[in-house]
């Protein structure tokens, strides 16, 4: 979703929000904060969504591995490859997803 459409959209909650409450309650102290409270609730759940997007990501990408290794294995008919080998990707991919969520942070 585009910026500006996301922009627009949270600014409208957010003010529908205000109207509501303020129509409700005819308090200004009551108003501030529940559109507080309810930025708050937004923005984690979008880090939420975010950290299952790079969950989901990471399982899928888990799962091709295990299905390319035991291809390999099966067209060669050789023995999975050494502790250590299996070490150093499990790191790299490790680092590959931190920086991938790092970046989705970032605006």
């Amino acid at each position: 979703m585009p910026l500006k459409i996301f922009c627009r959209l949270l600014g409208l909650v957010l003010c529908s929000n205000v109207l509501i409450v303020y129509f409700a309650s005819h308090s200004i102290r009551t108003v501030v904060v529940t559109t507080l409270a309810c930025s708050l609730l937004l923005q984690l759940v979008y880090f939420a969504s975010v950290l299952f997007l790079i969950w989901r990501s990471g399982c899928v990408n888990r799962a091709g591995q295990r299905a390319a290794h035991f291809d390999s294995c099966k067209e060669v008919g050789s023995e999975p490859p050494d502790l250590d080998e299996v070490t150093n990707e499990s790191a790299d991919l490790l680092q590959r997803d931190q920086m991938l969520a790092i970046s989705l942070l970032l605006p």
